[in-house]
């Protein structure tokens, strides 16, 4: 499967912009769906966003649309996820994700998870 690496996550104040990086190990990278989910400390996982291979669909969670931005680089192997107007409640774990197929990510049942990067909120 896919190996992917998340960055950028850090602590930031309450309506901050943080932005996120999540880097594939092989180009099969380019032919995928890409998505983020996220976890919060005693919380289930929820699904933030997704984009298709080409780039030219995308999904947010209500919770997030409008505030997060969803992007690709296909020559990077690299998906983005600009998140502004921060609040306390986007504190969590973000993990990308990866499948051939758009709806396994919409399920939460993408074939490759990166291990995360915690983004805390707080002032």
């Amino acid at each position: 499967q896919v190996h992917l690496v998340e960055s950028g996550g850090g602590l930031v104040q309450p309506g901050g912009s943080l932005r996120l990086s999540c880097v594939a190990s092989t180009n099969a990278f380019t032919s995928y769906n890409l998505g983020w989910f996220r976890q919060a400390p005693g919380k289930e996982r929820e699904f933030v966003a997704v984009i298709s291979w080409s780039g030219g669909s995308a999904d947010y969670a209500d919770s997030v649309k409008g505030r997060f931005t969803i992007a690709r680089d296909g020559a990077k192997n690299t998906a983005y996820l600009q998140m502004n107007s921060l609040k306390p409640e986007d504190t969590a774990v973000y993990y990308c994700v990866t499948d051939p197929e758009y709806s396994r990510i919409l399920r939460a049942t993408a074939s490759s998870w990166g291990r995360g990067t915690q983004v805390t909120v707080s002032s």
